[in-house]
């Protein structure tokens, strides 16, 4: 009966608003054509707002769960047309607190102890309330200052009622709309459950909090709210209070003197340093989330609040993201076309002069302002709408860094409106790529995936003897074609070892110069290998030594 009166209530949203507009109703199976045809919202008249405005206030009404998935479908500027998303942005929580009284009830039970014993001080008002959870300000018996977030009680049920209500609709979309296999709806809305189930478990966003604490420990860039644990459940977590300045609070922090062009640039910074230095950023970096300390005008530091939504990157993500960034900045658009292909971001049949010459035409133009006027937001949404064209698929791990990013730019130039962003993230890139590159960072590296490496080691004898059956039991055109790619694989293997083989008497320079110079980083790396990694080490160049010379 429950869901009955939740897809009453959301038919009678649609028929309010005419949201059936927005159905490719042509694409559907006769049977839903004719459903459509005779549905309810052919009798309500058609509203006078726009098309983005009627989405955006059908949302509202719908609840907290429509309007935060609303807030994720604005950052998807692959999906949605300009005026929509920019609508889309406006969604606001604006969810009434709940009682009070049940919130200590939540505490209780979660902390097994009357808030009483737990608390010196406890602000029955709440001090903020959303869509998931509320805030309640405390004193600690130890006297330390606190928040204490509660979650909305029987939130889950609610949840997972509307996502299922959202599934339908997702795979409906998916299986009648043109676009609907590329775009993928079905996973935008499991990605969405995922995230918003996350932010239901406060345990998990207490570990988040805590690992970004650690990232930046004693930074001036960012300070990260202390964790208690003690206190903390998966219905409720407390931690420190923090003050600042909101950062949307613009005349504020000019009244406090605060340089509002070094705050720009700091948060381009701390998104970059996130991304690529720990590959585990804050992923939901709005204004209402981000506030700035007072005690260092000159040198301004921000602070952090709700870790529900974390973003990461695999690193060869990493590294496609980042040279993606370099051949922009170095207007390199046929390395950017390659990039795509090489990542599997738009499909391997892709002509590389052709997408070439799209991504030229897209970016030219842009070029030909000052950087501090180009919009990154502007110029994301130019380029996914010209990879369309060439069917580049939604990448789900890069959803939420877009969102990032947007969220930074917007911020940095309501902050400083001349930010150039991209010349700001140009060193920080170059850098980081230089230390990946560099013999350090391959040492890193190598160091870091050795264990695995002799970890599969005894198994290479039976996958070797597996692999050898096999071949053994194909017919002989197929044995014809597999002995013609090995030996096509084994020439080029050969080449690229002998190719390399400068490369590694370079590293192998750089590394003696280090030692003698008495470079106390790379020492320490050298000594942290084992004896038999260096062994093996020593081995791959007395083989690519003796390949040479015969």
């Amino acid at each position: 009966m429950t869901r009955i009166k939740r897809l009453l209530k959301i038919t009678k949203v649609i028929c309010k608003y005419r949201l059936d507009e927005f159905v490719p109703v042509m694409h559907l199976p006769p049977a839903l054509k004719l459903l459509f045809m005779l549905a309810p919202w052919h009798l309500f008249p058609k509203p006078k707002q726009a098309p983005g405005e009627r989405i955006r206030l059908a949302l509202e009404e719908l609840g907290p769960i429509f309007v935060k998935f609303g807030q994720i479908l604005s950052t998807r500027r692959d999906l949605l047309p300009d005026d929509i998303a920019e609508e889309l942005k406006k969604l606001q929580d604006r969810v009434p607190p709940f009682d009070s009284k049940v919130a200590i009830a939540i505490i209780e039970k979660s902390l097994k102890a009357p808030v009483s014993e737990v608390f010196t001080t406890f602000d029955s008002a709440p001090l903020a309330s959303a869509s998931v959870a509320q805030v309640h300000t405390a004193t600690l018996r130890n006297g330390d200052k606190v928040i204490v977030k509660v979650i909305r009680p029987d939130i889950k049920p609610v949840i997972n009622q509307d996502i299922a209500l959202m599934m339908t609709m997702a795979s409906l979309l998916e299986k009648f709309w043109e676009d609907g296999a590329r775009l993928r709806p079905v996973e935008v809305v499991q990605d969405y459950q995922s995230t918003i189930l996350d932010e239901l478990d406060l345990q998990r966003e207490a570990a988040n909090a805590s690992q970004l604490r650690r990232n930046f420990e004693n930074s001036p860039l960012i300070y990260i709210p202390k964790i208690y644990w003690d206190y903390t459940h998966p219905s409720v977590l407390v931690m420190e209070r923090i003050y600042g300045i909101p950062v949307a609070d613009v005349d504020t922090l000019k009244s406090n003197h605060i340089d509002l062009k070094r705050l720009a640039e700091k948060g381009v910074e701390i998104f970059f340093t996130q991304v690529f230095r720990d590959s585990f950023f804050h992923a939901d970096m709005h204004p209402g989330n981000i506030f700035v300390a007072q005690h260092s005008p000159h040198d301004p530091q921000y602070i952090a609040v709700d870790f529900g939504i974390m973003g990461s990157l695999t690193p060869a993500d990493q590294g496609y993201l980042a040279r993606n960034l370099l051949a922009f900045f170095q207007r390199d658009y046929h390395q950017v076309a390659q990039l795509h292909i090489q990542s599997g971001w738009v499909p391997a049949s892709t002509k590389v002069n052709e997408f070439e010459s799209a991504i030229r035409t897209v970016c030219e133009p842009i070029f030909e302002k000052p950087l501090k006027d180009i919009s990154f937001g502007n110029f994301l949404l130019r380029l996914f709408q010209t990879a369309r064209r060439f069917d580049m698929e939604v990448q789900p791990q890069l959803v939420l860094l877009q969102k990032t990013l947007l969220n930074i730019e917007g911020l940095g130039r309501q902050l400083y409106p001349d930010l150039d962003l991209w010349s700001t993230a140009q060193p920080y890139l170059e850098g980081w790529m230089r230390e990946r590159m560099a013999p350090l960072g391959m040492l890193k590296s190598l160091k870091n995936n050795i264990p695995d490496w002799l970890e599969q080691t005894p198994e290479m004898p039976q996958l070797l003897h597996d692999a050898i059956k096999q071949i053994s039991q194909m017919n002989s055109p197929q044995r014809v074609e597999i002995d013609r790619q090995i030996a096509e694989q084994n020439k080029k293997s050969r080449n690229s070892l002998l190719g390399a083989h400068k490369d590694y008497v370079i590293a192998a320079t750089l590394f003696t110069a280090a030692w003698l110079t008495q470079d106390s980083e790379v020492i320490t790396w050298i000594k942290a290998l084992s004896p038999f990694s260096i062994f093996l080490g020593a081995v791959g160049i007395y083989y690519l030594v003796r390949r040479k010379s015969i």
